[in-house]
């Protein structure tokens, strides 16, 4: 358990106000940290005393069918981001009343408190600090991800190093009928021209807002300036920034993330080869990476408050009946489905046995009933005559009352018939078991006999029994592969086809194995699949029917900057089909281009998905 100071800062963790709850999916709340425009963000520790940041998300985004779909996609994702320079996803709930996410705390400031309680920072934190928002962008792209909000308060400043979190998570917010009234997306100052124009976002998108978290450092302010959202918009759009107050050292760099040509923006790789030719002395990570006055923030931010303490809620118990009464009448008793899993500050793995007479007076997230002082039994004492149900017992759903059934007293046994007729009935039963084993001959004509076909020996009675080792008998289809496959733009391959010919048509949203996909408006292109799951794979994994079976990291598409010669990703098609597809460059033919592929698919390799 970590040592904990009981006098925090007031201005960094104010204390809960009467509508925050006490605990958010078993954590109990020690304070609030911020609130944003998706959420509010609030402390907490894991059981072992690790502190943890909890988003708890607007009700009026929960309310959205759209957003808790997008969000627990995106939050799915994120959970797959595992970079030194990100803030990890720990646990979250997307289907709760009130959707939350939490992530590993980060003591220490955001970058736009930095910038705004102590000025610019000096040529040496601007480099390092960008060369470490490169590497989390390219961990977070590598999950198919792209940030969408990278803006000052996002960025946090750890004591070895800079920390983006919130990673994606506003993706889930695009296109729900809240943002259809009005509600933006995204921070205007940071925002890509695309991005402002049209909402287009790509990875190049987070590179222009990369260039401005840099300029941003330097300067102390905003390159497009402040004031309303539509004129730091219109400015964006159709001005250049002002970059009059950035280092003469660090202009290029800058200036080539802004540019609104997306092809013209730097890769992450660059960005970081930039930064290294920039500095005079290497850059390296250390615990005086930060001036001063801002480590000394860090060291604020490390005296954390303890969680509130909470009474224990007084049990109601049901009265007991007296000897004298008649013979007891207990009401329906209404049982939890099922043992809540142990989470923080949930002590007791079991759920409680709570006759409905006996209503609690105030109860924990995910323990039914009441939470009981210490000494108190975990369970009431149950009406006389209670029995413990046999082991397998699967209690009723909820809302299903079932009444309280006396015990009835034991039938006496026939131990002696029964055992007499089992005798007898296993003779019999060996008798016609040795009539139908099958001899030397039998086993002979069995090994020539057809696949499919009986011959008397073995086990047929059973239809599951048979299809179980029809299923263990099972062999892989053999690949057919297929080189040199050119995929004009906007035109998509099945995996069905043999060979698989290009097609043309609407390739996005309509149900497409492979599609090959450019936007001639923004000048975006990817490559991904309508029809199925879709994997980039590392360089270190080469490209099988087994690699694309077990692998998990799926995507719906990939920019074409996330791939180069040799690059190798995943198809699992929703009929079945698999294929490894190595993408071999791309090429530009008069007004289109095209991509190269080399394929090998398995076809029906796996049950389609039906549903």
């Amino acid at each position: 358990m970590i040592t904990m100071t009981r006098t925090p800062s007031a201005n960094l963790f104010r204390p809960l106000e009467q509508s925050d709850p006490a605990v958010v999916g078993g954590y109990r709340l020690a304070a609030v940290l911020g609130t944003g425009g998706m959420g509010k963000v609030y402390l907490s520790y894991t059981p072992g005393g690790r502190p943890i940041a909890i988003k708890v998300i607007r009700p009026e985004f929960s309310e959205d069918p759209e957003f808790r779909r997008r969000f627990q996609r995106e939050v799915q994702a994120a959970q797959r981001v595992q970079g030194l320079y990100t803030a990890p996803v720990i646990d979250s709930d997307t289907e709760g009343p009130q959707p939350w996410l939490a992530t590993a705390y980060v003591p220490g400031p955001s970058l736009a408190h930095a910038v705004a309680q102590h000025g610019a920072l000096p040529l040496r934190s601007v480099l390092l600090l960008s060369v470490g928002v490169a590497e989390a962008l390219h961990v977070i792209h590598g999950a198919g991800i792209v940030h969408r909000d990278l803006k000052p308060a996002n960025v946090l400043l750890a004591s070895d190093g800079p920390r983006v979190i919130d990673f994606g998570i506003a993706r889930a917010a695009e296109t729900t009928a809240l943002t259809g009234t009005g509600v933006s997306v995204g921070t205007p100052s940071f925002m890509a021209p695309e991005q402002a124009a049209a909402g287009t976002v790509g990875p190049t998108t987070d590179i222009f807002a990369l260039g401005q978290i840099a300029a941003f450092a330097a300067i102390g302010a905003p390159a497009y300036g402040e004031g309303s959202s539509h004129a730091v918009l219109y400015r964006i759009v159709h001005e250049d920034p002002d970059l009059s107050g950035v280092p003469a050292e660090l202009l290029p760099l800058v200036t080539r993330c802004l540019t609104r040509d997306q092809d013209g923006r730097p890769s992450l790789t660059e960005v970081i080869e930039l930064c290294h030719e920039i500095s005079p002395e290497p850059l390296r990570q250390g615990e005086d990476w930060l001036p001063q006055a801002v480590a000394g923030s860090i060291t604020e931010r490390l005296q954390l408050p303890e969680p509130a303490k909470t009474p224990p809620p007084q049990p109601t118990v049901a009265p007991t009946p007296t000897p004298t009464e008649a013979a007891p009448q207990y009401p329906p008793t209404q049982y939890s489905p099922q043992p809540p899993a142990p989470g923080p500050g949930h002590p007791h793995p079991q759920a409680a046995f709570s006759p409905t007479a006996a209503a609690p007076t105030q109860s924990a997230p995910g323990v039914p009933g009441s939470v009981p002082p210490p000494g108190h039994p975990m369970q009431p004492t149950p009406p006389p005559g209670y029995r413990t149900p046999p082991p397998g017992y699967r209690p009723p759903p909820p809302g299903v009352r079932t009444a309280y059934v006396a015990p009835q007293p034991p039938k006496k046994k026939r131990t002696g018939l029964i055992v007499a007729a089992s005798v007898v009935g296993a003779i019999v039963v060996l008798g016609v078991i040795g009539s139908l084993l099958p001899d030397g001959s039998d086993k002979d004509n069995e090994s020539k006999a057809p696949a499919g076909t009986s011959t008397g020996g073995g086990d047929h009675s059973s239809g599951e029994g048979a299809a179980s080792d029809a299923e263990k008998k099972r062999t892989d289809p053999k690949p057919a592969t297929y080189t040199g496959i050119d995929v004009t733009q906007n035109y998509s391959l099945n995996l069905a086809d043999n060979p698989p010919r290009p097609a043309e048509g609407d390739v996005v949203y309509s149900g497409q194995d492979l599609y090959y996909y450019v936007d001639t408006l923004f000048t975006d292109s990817w490559i991904g699949s309508d029809n199925g799951k879709f994997i980039l794979l590392n360089n270190s994994e080469k490209g099988s029917l087994e690699t694309c079976r077990t692998e998990t990291r799926f995507t719906e598409k990939i920019t074409l900057d996330q791939v180069g010669d040799g690059s190798q990703f995943c198809v699992l098609s929703d009929a079945g089909h698999i294929a490894v597809a190595t993408y071999r460059g791309m090429r530009e033919s008069g007004d289109a281009s095209y991509v190269t592929f080399d394929l090998t698919i398995w076809r029906n390799a796996q049950e389609p998905v039906t549903d």
